[in-house]
């Protein structure tokens, strides 16, 4: 970026609609929070001086000073030259309202759950009734945290097999004052949670990626961890783990919920006996199912064997 690229810039609102002309001249892709230039311009300019993302208009035509325009200067240049997503830059994303500290260690928050959490995943689950939830993949601890704070007498265990993503989950409960209730734990899926006492909730954004789709992901995504996102050939490895293991360890009355993006037409021919419900989201967001404890229990009941899958 030259230097009198942005002289002429004097504005809050100057730099947002410089910044997403340039990001639309140079292509960038947007789908880490946002879904188009000016939203993800308005992001950066914003986050980038601390001020909130729901900030009024009206603060547009506030002047920035010297200091504020070389920073916007750096992070917009960043955002262009290195394709980095704008949660990255910032070291911040917001998910259900809160805002989450976010490195390259994690996935930058984005499930559709989060509309669910918001609605305490009516009409499946009685939130008087949940005690114990488990985060399966929890990477910086948002939907553990998030579900937290919608189940206040909950406990929560967010599981990660990766120790730098506990690490910032850690930090993250404590910001938000739920160190106590929220639990991080090493495990490969549910491995490291005993059967007993069993989860009204399991919930789960693990990785789901399929090959092809891998090998064609956008700059962007491709600064995070490719393990959090690549799930084998047809997307579904990670969810062939959670199934079994969560039918051990759901109550009957709880419920599994899931997100695999546009892996449905992959499951449902994986599993094309497994009863899911495919939940309609208000949001947008494709992909998340809902199962019953005792539904999956059936599935993958001892007696019968293991639920055939295709």
């Amino acid at each position: 970026m030259q230097s009198n690229a942005t002289d002429e810039l004097q504005t809050l609102g100057d730099f947002i609609r410089w910044a997403a002309s340039r990001f639309q001249a140079n292509d960038l892709h947007f789908g880490h929070g946002s879904d188009n230039a000016i939203d993800e311009a308005a992001a950066l300019v914003l986050g980038g001086l601390h001020l909130p993302p729901d900030l009024h208009s009206d603060y547009f035509a506030c002047r920035v000073t010297a200091d504020e325009r070389a920073t916007l200067d750096q992070l917009i240049q960043a955002r262009l030259e290195q394709r980095r997503p704008v949660a990255y830059l910032l070291g911040e994303a917001w998910f259900c309202g809160l805002a989450f500290a976010v490195n390259d260690q994690v996935l930058i928050p984005r499930s559709p759950i989060g509309e669910m959490i918001e609605d305490g995943f009516s009409p499946w689950l009685d939130a008087s009734e949940v005690t114990r939830i488990a985060d399966v993949g929890t990477g910086s601890g948002c939907i553990a945290i998030a579900c937290a704070l919608a189940f206040p007498h909950a406990e929560v265990d967010a599981l990660d097999n990766a120790p730098a993503a506990l690490a910032l989950t850690a930090r993250n409960a404590a910001a938000h004052g739920v160190a106590r209730r929220v639990r991080g734990l090493e495990s490969n899926w549910l491995e490291a949670t005993a059967p007993e006492p069993a989860f009204d909730l399991i919930v789960s954004n693990p990785p789901y990626v399929d090959a092809e789709a891998m090998a064609a992901l956008p700059a962007e995504y491709r600064h995070e961890p490719q393990a959090a996102l690549a799930a084998g050939a047809d997307g579904l490895d990670a969810v062939r783990a959670i199934l079994p293991q969560a039918a051990q360890r759901l109550t009957e009355r709880g419920v599994l919920v899931c997100e695999i993006g546009h892996g449905q037409a992959a499951f449902t021919q994986a599993f094309p006996e497994l009863p899911v419900t495919w939940v309609s989201l208000a949001r947008g967001g494709a992909g998340v199912f809902v199962i019953d404890g005792l539904s999956l229990r059936a599935a993958y009941a001892p007696a019968d064997g293991p639920l055939r899958t295709e």
